[in-house]
């Protein structure tokens, strides 16, 4: 390069975050709408995709107080796990009591916008 001349360098970085903020629930409006109406299928659907459990034992597991809470954090960790999404168990707690339901609208979102989405779209 010569002196005096400025050059763009092309960086190859994966991002390591969620592909929509914590209230970006908005963002995807259908999931955002499915997740306040009817949070029992995007939760299902989570956890279908997280590995955690089928679609319908995931909208089952959404209306049993604790166990409730607990499938929540397995999935939010399983999909963390499985996109290289930075975070830890307390964050997920923090997410989940703070506005569980924007959180599940956006492990939604970025699981479909995933370069390998889970399912089908």
């Amino acid at each position: 390069v010569p002196p005096g001349r400025w050059h763009k360098a092309v960086v190859s970085t994966q991002s390591t975050g969620w592909n929509h903020g914590l209230f970006g629930c908005c963002d995807d409006f259908g999931t955002c709408i499915i997740s306040w109406f009817v949070p029992c299928v995007t939760f299902g659907q989570n956890a279908e995709a997280a590995g955690v459990s089928s679609c319908i034992m995931g909208a089952i597991i959404f209306f049993v107080p604790l166990l409730n809470l607990f499938c929540w954090v397995k999935i939010r960790g399983a999909i963390r796990e499985k996109y290289s999404i930075e975070g830890s168990l307390i964050n997920d707690l923090f997410a989940i009591c703070c506005c569980g339901l924007c959180a599940s609208s956006r492990r939604h979102s970025s699981a479909r916008t995933a370069p390998e989405p889970p399912w089908p779209e």
